[in-house]
């Protein structure tokens, strides 16, 4: 990668740390949650500037992270991190007319730039998730989702094959701004998946047009968080794809790690896809800017 490309520094719109590592419980696998130093010290090896603070919501995890959480490791490294806060779309539960703006104001002014990574176990066009998006289009907080294939079994919020319902919201909130997330998301970058496929991380070259590129065309409000193995495979599963895929919507592209604990390996792999199409000219040097930088700027308002 060209030196001048390597001096840009970054922007992750998709960071996880928890506040207490302490008290984290051991996930399955063994890991537990990264804390904030630990995500520092792999921003400083890929120049890094600062990331964006997600919460976890309850539903399917064995650890969550709160809106405060989040906001409270901001306050304690304000030059690394920003962050999003998480309103269950169910809050209170009186109402799917419940006037969440509240909510949403209360953390907005105390520095919020969003909300999400939203991923309760519910359609994405259940009344409640609707009222939800309305009320974050009003408030101008843009939404970070993960798609789920089904209610129960998984965590994020649920669509169908094609993404029927994620269609329905982007149509209905015109200026509420969507960054799609997770293999279900990803995987619909290729016209031909199948419904046993969806759940994973397709392979081979990409049928065109796939769904994302067919909603990205029609839906301005629609983005692309571009993180985790879903985002990177999304990518680098079809280069000459890609090269396309970039170019056409290198205005709402944007850099993510989920980075979830140490043992991590792909926040260095995709470094590594960006060099190589950064210096065979699959992606620009303007469009290399816009992607790990200058969008999550935009979008976030983020000086």
């Amino acid at each position: 990668m060209k030196e001048e490309l390597k001096a840009i520094k970054r922007i992750d719109v998709h960071a996880h740390a928890t506040a207490f590592p302490q008290f984290a419980p051991p996930f399955p696998s063994g890991y537990r949650m990264n804390n904030a130093e630990e995500v520092i010290a792999m921003y400083d090896k890929l120049n890094i500037e600062k990331g964006i603070l997600l919460p976890l919501g309850i539903e399917g995890q064995f650890q969550t992270i709160t809106s405060e959480e989040c906001a409270y490791v901001a306050s304690l490294h304000p030059d690394r991190f920003e962050w999003f806060c998480y309103v269950d779309p169910r809050s209170r539960g009186y109402s799917t007319k419940e006037d969440l703006s509240k909510i949403l104001m209360h953390y907005k002014k105390l520095g919020a730039k969003g909300v999400g990574e939203l991923m309760a176990q519910m359609y994405i066009d259940d009344p409640y998730m609707d009222n939800l998006f309305y009320h974050c289009a009003e408030c101008d907080m843009p939404v970070t989702i993960h798609i789920a294939p089904k209610v129960s079994g998984y965590y994020g919020i649920v669509d169908d094959l094609g993404l029927p319902r994620l269609e329905k919201m982007l149509k209905k909130h015109k200026n509420l701004k969507i960054l799609g997330h997770s293999q279900l998301f990803w995987a619909e970058i290729s016209g031909d998946l199948t419904e046993a496929e969806r759940d994973g991380y397709p392979t081979g070259k990409v049928k065109e047009p796939g769904r994302i590129t067919q909603l990205m065309r029609e839906y301005e409000n629609l983005y692309c968080d571009v993180s985790a193995n879903s985002g990177m495979n999304a990518l680098m599963r079809d280069p000459d794809h890609a090269h396309k895929f970039i170019e056409e919507f290198s205005d709402r592209l944007l850099y993510g790690c989920d980075y979830t604990a140490t043992f991590n390996t792909h926040t260095y792999e995709m470094n590594d896809f960006l060099s190589e199409i950064t210096d065979n000219g699959i992606m620009s040097d303007e469009n290399f800017y816009k992607f790990v930088r200058g969008n999550a700027e935009k979008l976030l308002d983020i000086k």
